[in-house]
């Protein structure tokens, strides 16, 4: 079969569509390795280097700054390229960065390998155009929001697992200074592995690669900029950079926090910061589902609400999570609003596939690097020195509110070619 899957069968390896569904949530997975598998060692690294409390706040800006123009420039590359080339690419290019950043000895090459390495964060473009193009419009939401799930729990594991990496290098003698430089090796190594994957045993399209199908190249290489006079793309943007910019964030600054505010050693504020990006095994998959379910019933508006009222209740868990007063209260609400801002995460990229298909690579480009843009804004409140991490959860909940209420106003209407879905074979107008 080489048309676009219309539904999703995640125990399925059969099929291109299947395989690279399951290849390319689980890159963007290792992606997240490298991208911030030194999030969780920065306890030691901010000893082993001298680094402020401003510097550590640049460190985690420059992690996401990179992303927001590589994600622009690959999702052009994914309409002109091909997801398969593009992947590996940028598989090997992010590789180094991530294998030698122990190489750094002060703040200022620390910094500068962060922001090579912050370019591994516009994988999340490519699988995103990936399971686009592979799977049907009536289950595009769910496929898209199952992978970047699934992709985004690397987030949660690494949080987790880098202490322990950590911790087993110092057991076999080395010095704290040294054991967080070797364990970025390892990610590093996963990097080359799955761009070996990705260009062996993935396609395209499910009709084949672009040079195989003959693409329509011209078609294609030229990019409709009226894009960005869309209100829609930029409404889309600013929901993802509240929420995925949280998460990026909270993925930069969660082991800290738990550490300084909690005084818990870096293993165990590694695993609740990992818990929060565990949560991606389910709660992103759920909002793409809900999207999907209730776009069938009320349409384009109905996504639009559901985006908008997963990011009011995102916003009000964070400031509840900013007024915790204890471990146990900051756990419970870190995972309430975890959970709605995952679900918010699906739901855009459920309503991004829609808004231009002839630019599916550059609107999702877009939407993306907004998700960037919000995280890097949200880093310049964490490298404050007047501004405690309490208050700077208090801003960014304040913020997300307001942005759901900017979704909340916004048409998210499609043309007619797009008002169909996929079911049992026939096409049925929703």
């Amino acid at each position: 079969m080489n048309q676009p899957l219309t539904n999703l069968n995640i125990l399925s390896f059969k099929g291109i569509q299947m395989k690279t569904f399951h290849i390319t949530w689980l890159t963007f997975f290792a992606c997240f390795f490298g991208w911030f598998g030194l999030a969780p060692l920065m306890p030691t690294i901010r000893a082993d280097l001298g680094l402020t409390k401003s510097q550590v706040g640049n460190t985690i800006i420059a992690a996401v700054s990179a992303t927001i123009f590589a994600r622009l420039i690959i999702g052009k590359l994914c309409d002109a390229w091909g997801p398969r080339k593009t992947y590996t690419a940028l598989l090997i290019l992010g590789a180094f960065p991530v294998m030698l950043v122990g190489l750094a000895h002060s703040y200022t090459s620390f910094i500068l390998f962060r922001l090579a390495i912050g370019v591994i964060g516009a994988s999340f473009v490519i699988t995103q155009f990936h399971t686009s193009v592979m799977f049907a419009p009536n289950i595009k939401g769910t496929a898209n929001a199952v992978a970047g799930g699934w992709g985004n729990l690397g987030g949660g594991v690494t949080n987790m697992l880098m202490p322990v990496i950590f911790a087993t290098i110092v057991g076999f003698g080395y010095t704290k200074a040294e054991a967080w430089r070797y364990a970025m090796v390892l990610p590093g190594i996963m990097l080359l592995v799955m761009a070996f994957v990705y260009y062996r045993y993935t396609k395209d399209t499910p009709q084949g690669n672009y040079e195989d199908i003959n693409r329509l190249k011209k078609a294609n290489s030229g990019t409709d900029w009226s894009i960005l006079a869309d209100w829609r793309v930029w409404s889309l943007a600013l929901a993802y950079a509240v929420c995925f910019g949280m998460e990026i964030t909270f993925d930069g600054v969660a082991a800290l926090h738990f550490t300084d505010t909690f005084h818990l050693k870096q293993g165990a504020a590694g695993f609740w910061a990992g818990t929060f990006g565990f949560m991606n095994i389910f709660a992103r998959a759920l909002g793409g589902i809900s999207a999907d379910k209730v776009g069938k019933k009320y349409g384009m508006r109905g996504k639009g609400i559901l985006l908008a009222t997963m990011l009011l209740l995102e916003g009000c868990g964070i400031l509840l999570f900013a007024m915790a007063g204890s471990l146990e209260m900051a756990i419970v609400s870190m995972v309430t609003f975890a959970l709605f801002l995952k679900m918010a995460n699906g739901a855009t990229y459920a309503i991004t596939p829609f808004v231009n298909e002839k630019n599916v690579g550059m609107v999702s480009g877009i939407v993306g690097a907004g998700g960037n843009v919000g995280g890097m804004l949200f880093g310049f409140l964490f490298k404050s020195t007047t501004i405690s991490y309490i208050q700077a959860f208090q801003y960014i909940g304040y913020a997300v509110i307001g942005v759901s209420l900017v979704v909340l106003i916004t048409r998210f209407t499609v043309s007619v070619e797009d008002k169909t879905v996929v079911e049992d074979g026939k096409l049925q107008v929703v």
